[in-house]
């Protein structure tokens, strides 16, 4: 009994260790790119559109906790290749900063933390891990290049309804012109902040609730849809109302609505319409070590084992090289 007792325990030790050495190589790229973290924290807490990315830390956390039973099957072994992936991350980071464009450094940035943690955990954890470290793409604040089409998308929703409501329109682009006033579907009203929202909401749910990529497909179609069309019917709302209670007090309304209710009962209707297809529990979503171990390339691309410590320790030395690159240029 001894012996299997040794055994029980030592995964677990061997996996505090490289835990804690993933965590200092983490804090050591903290350091490098501090300067986007800072940045992506400051879009997050005062942007609205990006609010909803606090979720995100609490969410990979909790992922990657439901893998944990998986990872301790076995022990964590460096990977060298992983490597390769900082670097690329870091050269994208350093090409951001070059061009001055925050959203290119913030992409290089995330990356090398994912890929720090292929390299000091291993393949076969990282793949058991792929997908709460694919979900840290999440953090990266996207979404502002969209916002013109879909500026033009909710106008067109809404110009099509108000003339099928029987009300004189002239529309012009986002322009709306009613007797009640002129109305511009402007930027913060084009939607994008519930549609990137929703979409890590439903990458999320398509993940841990389905296993049927058919029914992931249509999944997030609905969770980009739908909140379109949505989007398209609350502004078609505001310039209905306006008709009757002034365009003023309609924007009034219309801010209530769309930031606590409206919404939200899209966000219900789509959950609840997907519920009866729902295949399985979060906590078995994901590969199992068992069925890493029996894909077919993880034997040969994991190559020679490493130590987590020496991985840790080139990773470590590769963000200060590129501190000093960084300096210099």
């Amino acid at each position: 009994m001894q012996p299997d007792a040794a055994l029980t325990r030592a995964p677990a030790q061997a996996w505090g260790r490289a835990l804690a050495l993933l965590g200092a190589v983490w804090l050591g790229l903290f350091w490098l790119t501090f300067p986007q973290w800072a940045q992506m924290a400051h879009q997050w807490w005062d942007i609205d559109t990006y609010s909803h990315i606090l979720l995100v830390p609490p969410i990979v956390a909790w992922l990657a906790w439901n893998r944990m039973e998986e990872l301790t099957k076995f022990a964590p072994t460096g990977w060298l290749p992983g490597l390769a992936g900082v670097v690329l991350g870091l050269v994208v980071w350093l090409i951001g900063l070059r061009m001055d464009i925050n959203l290119i450094a913030q992409a290089g940035t995330v990356f090398a933390f994912q890929s720090a943690a292929f390299a000091v955990l291993g393949l076969r954890a990282g793949l058991i891990l792929a997908f709460p470290l694919g979900y840290m793409a999440f953090l990266v604040p996207f979404g502002d290049e969209i916002i013109p089409p879909l500026q033009f998308v909710t106008a067109e929703i809404a110009t099509a309804l108000t003339m099928w409501s029987g009300i004189d329109t002239v529309a012009d682009g986002i322009l709306i012109d009613t007797p009640a006033g002129l109305f511009i579907v402007a930027e913060e009203c084009s939607g994008v902040k519930f549609l990137i929202a929703m979409v890590a909401l439903g990458v999320l749910v398509a993940h841990t609730c389905f296993s049927s990529w058919n029914r992931r497909a249509w999944f997030l179609l609905a969770c980009v849809v739908v909140p379109i069309i949505a989007n398209g019917i609350r502004a078609w709302a505001t310039i209905f109302i306006a008709q009757y209670i002034g365009a003023e007090a309609a924007g009034s309304f219309d801010h209530i609505v769309y930031g606590w209710v409206f919404f939200g009962i899209v966000i219900a209707l789509v959950l609840g319409v997907a519920w009866r297809w729902f295949e399985r529990e979060p906590e078995e979503a994901g590969w199992s070590a068992q069925e890493v171990a029996e894909l077919p390339l993880v034997a040969p691309l994991e190559g020679r084992a490493h130590t987590p410590a020496l991985v840790a320790g080139i990773a470590l030395a590769v963000a200060l090289l590129f501190a000093v690159v960084g300096r210099v240029g």
